[in-house]
């Protein structure tokens, strides 16, 4: 117990440092031990712990973005049409977490959230319920916009912050309605970064789905009812929208995913002007080139990128003369595509993995923009340029 006091208290003067914030002076264990009442001891652990403003500075930069950003903060509760049962339809509830876009009354939220609701009711910190509709919505980024029509004085829109800035061990913040249990704020670390999703939306080539990039992974505590909340950084700003976790029970097992703010900056826009994004698209399915599929194709073994299993018809890789592989060969108990064009470079940005194409055309591209991908074609390296196409619905 008392060496689990003594990893508490460290880690919580650490999380202080790494959110920024400074810390003060630390009291000496011989003041400590003067505060204490006659013929009281310390206990080894805190006596091996130097005392200081810490723990009241972190309590008190938490409380600053609590009362900063969970009015912002909105629980969205939906129905949904279900099952067909005899003589009546079947009708189904579900919860989730949105914040607000700005002062029109748009709220973000998860396309999953809301995707199937025939009623949405939106509830602000203060208790105010009012109704929603749906503004626009996108599968393949899982995310949404729906419109409450609230008094101005609940519409706060929250702050933004660039994803591309975050790095692993930052402090993550999430607030949103775990379980309906509404303004629930829960911290943690940034985990990991460029993580994949598969996205709700369409097929994609040989009936894989298309997948959100960059996503963001967090040991905030996130379950059920946070999706579609916000992830912030120290500085109470959204550098995510909370959207799915890895866990057998359902519950948090301390890996958790966002939507990073760098889409969510370049869909939500789009959403509620036009209610659809389109999302820019090459037209071609693949696998990351990894050492063993190297040399099941005679190529040198540290070499990377992505090599083309399949083309779409007509798709812009077609159009611009792309190739994708003519048959499959075994690589370590695997199949892995054979004949077909690596790509090692996008806009002269390197290629390591096939997720890099995916988070290039997400980040950087937008649909007609002419892109140029360096390849690899039978031992030969060449460049060809594609206009890119919006993604099939």
């Amino acid at each position: 117990m008392k060496r689990n006091i003594l990893l508490t208290l460290l880690v919580v003067v650490a999380l202080l440092a790494v959110a920024g914030y400074a810390l003060p002076a630390l009291t000496s264990n011989t003041a400590l031990a003067a505060t204490q009442p006659s013929g009281a001891t310390l206990s080894p652990a805190l006596a091996a712990v130097p005392q200081s403003s810490a723990l009241t500075d972190l309590e008190s930069a938490f409380q600053s973005i609590y009362t900063q950003v969970s009015p912002s903060v909105v629980a969205i509760d939906v129905v949904e049409q279900g099952t067909a049962t005899l003589p009546q339809s079947r009708l189904r509830q579900g919860l989730g977490s949105g914040f607000v876009w700005d002062t029109q009354g748009n709220i973000v939220t998860n396309n999953h959230v809301i995707a199937d609701a025939t009623q949405i009711s939106v509830t602000f910190s203060d208790g105010t319920i009012v109704s929603a509709k749906v503004v626009g919505k996108d599968p393949d980024s899982d995310l949404a916009v729906i419109k409450a029509d609230a008094p101005a004085n609940l519409l706060r829109p929250v702050q933004m912050a660039d994803s591309a800035q975050v790095k692993v061990g930052q402090l993550a913040i999430a607030i949103g309605n775990p379980y309906g249990e509404q303004n629930t704020m829960t911290t943690g670390i940034i985990s990991a970064l460029g993580r994949t999703l598969p996205s709700g939306g369409g097929s994609g080539v040989l009936g894989g789905r298309y997948s959100i990039p960059d996503v963001i992974q967090t040991d905030a505590p996130i379950n059920p009812g946070n999706s579609g909340g916000a992830l912030l950084n120290a500085q109470g700003q959204v550098i995510g929208v909370t959207a799915a976790i890895e866990s057998d029970s359902g519950s948090s097992a301390g890996i958790g995913f966002a939507i990073p703010s760098s889409i969510v900056q370049r869909v939500i826009p789009a959403l509620i002007k036009s209610g659809r994004y389109e999302h820019p698209y090459l037209g071609v399915s693949g696998a990351t080139l990894t050492p063993t599929i190297a040399q099941a194709l005679g190529l040198k073994s540290d070499l990377r990128g992505a090599v083309i299993s399949s083309i779409v018809p007509n798709g812009p890789a077609e159009k611009a003369g792309l190739r994708g592989s003519a048959r499959q060969t075994s690589a370590s108990g695997a199949s892995a595509p054979v004949g077909g064009d690596v790509i090692l470079a996008i806009e002269s940005q390197t290629v390591k993995s096939f997720d890099d194409i995916i988070a290039y055309l997400a980040r950087a591209t937008q649909v007609n923009q002419t892109v140029t991908l360096t390849i690899l074609r039978d031992g030969q390296q060449q460049t060809i340029k594609v206009t890119l196409a919006a993604r099939p619905n």
